[in-house]
């Protein structure tokens, strides 16, 4: 057994006579520091703080409907163009940079129901209450010309969405059913249904394009693939999905929007359990868009607030409120991945940074390297006690606040009635469920 024995030799520490200086030990390697750890906490704990004082992501309202904002749709090539449909059947063509409405069409009676763009950007479709699909120019028509729409399809039912194909003149409706539209055509090249209920929400899948998803009003999420004429399978959950919204990085993943408050991220492959729960909203979610990396995605609320999650986490990392907002109807992530537009009751479209405190412009080498290394200190310190709690913390109006104490007050209610349950049942009687697979009443196939 060897034994070692700690050996102070004076000659390392004393000074010979009173005139040396003295002696201090010294690690002249300049990446370690006596204080190195303490050092790094201060200033990451400072650069938190930092964060919170400099959270300005309000930048600006684009006013100029005169009823509430129903839907939106980004321009597939311009940054700076996005499209807005309102109550009132009136579209209008804004652009960013300037933050001005650059042309105005009154395109229906009644509500604009959906809109999206065709893929190389020359025109744009929409859906309205009078029962038609109408295709414009993007360009405003030269003088003297009138503003008319290219295309109009007259339809039997009330279509209540729309998307387009990312490669091909191809389109989807849906309203009684999900139909598949050829541009050159004014009857449907094929009609999918499953059940008899009116459909709210269809999406083609960016990546493996042929691929839909499309929300019912009878709680399914149904999945349809164009190359058959029948659908592919379908998940029923506990209340009714009013949208859903494709990963744009990973082929098999969508994020739909529930009115139980929640949203679901499923794995097409895997509908018998969702892959998180993301759980943070008072009241109904109706609109759900990714951003461009696919590893957030932004949420729209019956609330009045806008919250941003990351795929893998289950509470939301921002929360957007302004005292003027009503519910939040639609919401769209710019192609930029540094903005986020949201349309709402009160007629405003509200355009807002992505990152809260993010320094909009031009940036010096030496601001650029300052914040990485910030960035990297929050990362290393972010389980720390005192960093994560001024990190988390968010102003939230009063009527969110008291909503978010009730339903903790309810859950815990809830989660007491079930132990009292189980422990006077018979053992085994009651299994434990998981709350990803609380929300699913079944798949079908």
């Amino acid at each position: 057994m060897r034994v070692k024995v700690l050996s102070r030799n004076p000659d390392d520490y004393v000074r010979e006579t009173k005139l040396d200086l003295q002696r201090v030990p010294r690690n002249y390697d300049p990446a370690l520091h006596p204080f190195e750890v303490p050092r790094e906490y201060t200033r990451a704990l400072n650069a938190t703080k930092l964060e919170r004082v400099f959270a300005k992501p309000f930048l600006s309202s684009l006013d100029g409907h005169r009823d509430g904002v129903n839907c939106m749709a980004k321009h597939p090539k311009s940054l700076s163009t996005v499209l807005s449909g309102a109550c009132d059947g009136e579209v209008k063509i804004w652009n960013l940079t300037r933050r001005q409405c650059i042309r105005t069409i009154q395109a229906h009676e009644g509500f604009v129901r959906g809109m999206c763009a065709r893929f190389c950007g020359t025109s744009f479709f929409t859906v309205g209450d009078d029962k038609t699909v109408k295709q414009w120019k993007m360009e405003s028509p030269e003088y003297g010309e009138e503003e008319e729409p290219i295309h109009t399809i007259l339809g039997k039912t009330v279509y209540t969405g729309i998307d387009h194909h990312w490669k091909e003149a191809v389109f989807a409706t849906c309203g009684h059913q999900v139909d598949i539209w050829d541009e050159q055509r004014t009857t449907p090249m094929c009609s999918l249904t499953w059940g008899f209920d009116s459909i709210s929400s269809v999406k083609f899948n960016p990546i493996e394009t042929y691929l839909l998803g499309s929300c019912a009003s009878d709680r399914n999420i149904v999945l349809y693939d164009m190359r058959k004429s029948t659908p592919l399978k379908k998940v029923i959950l506990n209340m009714r999905t009013n949208t859903l919204c494709w990963n744009p990085m990973e082929a098999f993943v969508f994020t739909a929007a529930n009115e139980d408050y929640n949203l679901y991220t499923f794995d097409m492959r895997f509908l018998e359990s969702p892959v998180m729960v993301h759980m943070d909203h008072v009241s109904a979610v109706l609109d759900v868009d990714y951003s461009p990396t696919g590893k957030e995605f932004v949420s729209a609320s019956f609330d009045k607030s806008v919250r941003i999650f990351p795929v893998d986490k289950g509470h939301s990392r921002e929360v957007y409120h302004t005292k003027r907002m009503q519910h939040v109807i639609t919401v769209k992530w710019t192609s930029d991945n540094k903005y986020i537009l949201c349309g709402s009751d009160e007629m405003n479209i509200r355009l807002w940074k992505a990152n809260a405190s993010e320094k909009l412009g031009v940036l010096a080498p030496r601001e650029k390297a300052a914040m990485n290394y910030n960035q990297k200190l929050k990362e290393k310190f972010q389980y720390h006690p005192q960093i994560r709690r001024i990190a988390q913390h968010r102003h939230l109006p009063k009527s969110i606040f008291c909503q978010i104490k009730e339903q903790r007050i309810m859950r815990e209610a809830r989660r007491r009635k079930e132990l009292n349950r189980r422990k006077h049942s018979k053992p085994g009687s009651m299994p434990f469920v998981s709350e990803r697979k609380k929300h699913i009443v079944a798949v079908v196939k």
